[in-house]
């Protein structure tokens, strides 16, 4: 993997990511921006105990753009984008309307492809690879600044999850606290400690393993299922099956093995509902151990994919009973969901 740092018009940090060491990244962004000021602000919610970011200066984010005027494409003559050069790998630059800023955290986009109309499952292996080593690369050096908790990488697909850009990207959030989720999971973890004297992530893992009905695909290196209470309609947690904490942690071995299983899987879920249906709508979110846990070595590294589509004309709203406490309700059975995915395993 070659790594070629540069800077856009605004100041913000732009790196492109190419598998050969050939490639040279000369291009200047032209456009006359001025710097990006906007500071996020972290609040307190003392009745949960969860942090809220504020960042007002989001309402004026690029909304669903005309494919000719899509920020994420290659630029071209006549047509500015936030990516300067006329084709591309995988690119990564700050977000010019983040979330978090200011010196309380960073937020990244993660371009997979110049493809405007591509999705990750398109990609070649040799692509997915290299959107692995950019995803651990920035999990690297994010987690190395000031004041960084978690780092977060995930991919929104679709205008269901409420994506305002149809162009092929995820994104990468430096969080300065440890997130709910993450907070909640820990303290599991500790719990499954003290009770069984064993580690959460292997039994949980070993469980489904011997069960059997929920796995939907295991390779050498990779283990992927629908949980037994899984939230959403449709979901798959993908772990190592050598227990790490995050990213930087795998071996070569399960690095070279991961685009296989994990473009199977986004395949796999684009067939859930039929050929002739639209593109799946999905969240693909990486949980990584925070670099401030003391016993972070506990915690598993793994991927969870997961659709708000339940049928092929409905979608599953987070309601009174989710929304207002937390509590989801699921209309498929995860083992039923599992065999679905099995069917539509590809040839």
């Amino acid at each position: 993997m070659k790594k070629t740092v540069t800077t856009l018009a605004d100041g913000r940090e732009l790196i492109y990511y190419d598998t050969r060491d050939d490639v040279v990244r000369t291009a200047v962004d032209p456009r006359p921006l001025t710097p990006v000021t906007s500071r996020s602000e972290i609040r307190y919610d003392e009745l949960t105990g969860d942090h809220v970011a504020v960042a007002s200066h989001r309402q004026s984010r690029t909304h669903l753009p005309p494919a000719d005027a899509c920020p994420l494409c290659p630029a071209r003559e006549g047509r500015e984008s936030e990516v300067p050069e006329e084709g591309y790998e995988v690119v990564v630059f700050e977000n010019r309307f983040p979330s978090l800023s200011g010196g309380v955290g960073r937020c990244e986009v993660v371009c997979f492809t110049d493809d405007h109309t591509a999705s990750f499952a398109d990609l070649t292996e040799e692509r997915g690879r290299l959107v692995l080593d950019a995803w651990t690369d920035r999990t690297a050096a994010l987690s190395a600044l000031p004041g960084v908790e978690q780092v977060y990488c995930f991919e929104n697909r679709g205008r269901e999850i409420g994506v305002t850009l149809p162009h092929a990207h995820g994104q990468i959030y430096a969080f300065p606290y440890v997130t709910p989720r993450t907070a909640l999971t820990r303290r599991r973890i500790d719990e499954h400690r003290r009770a069984t004297g064993r580690n959460l992530f292997d039994d949980l893992v070993a469980r489904e393993r011997a069960d059997a009905e929920r796995v939907v695909l295991e390779g050498e290196q990779w283990i992927a299922f629908v949980p037994y209470a899984a939230h959403w309609p449709y979901e798959v947690h993908l772990h190592p099956t050598r227990r790490v904490p995050d990213l930087l942690a795998l071996d070569e071995a399960a690095r070279a093995e991961f685009p296989q299983v994990y473009l199977e899987l986004l395949r796999r879920f684009d067939r859930i509902f039929g050929p002739a249906e639209p593109p799946t709508p999905y969240i693909a979110a990486w949980h990584q151990a925070p670099f401030t846990d003391a016993r972070r070595e506990d915690f598993g590294l793994h991927l969870e994919l997961f659709t708000v589509r339940r049928a092929s004309d409905k979608l599953k709203f987070l309601a009174g009973t989710e929304s207002g406490m937390g509590a989801f309700m699921n209309d498929i059975r995860p083992e039923d969901a599992a065999r679905r995915i099995r069917e539509v395993a590809s040839a």
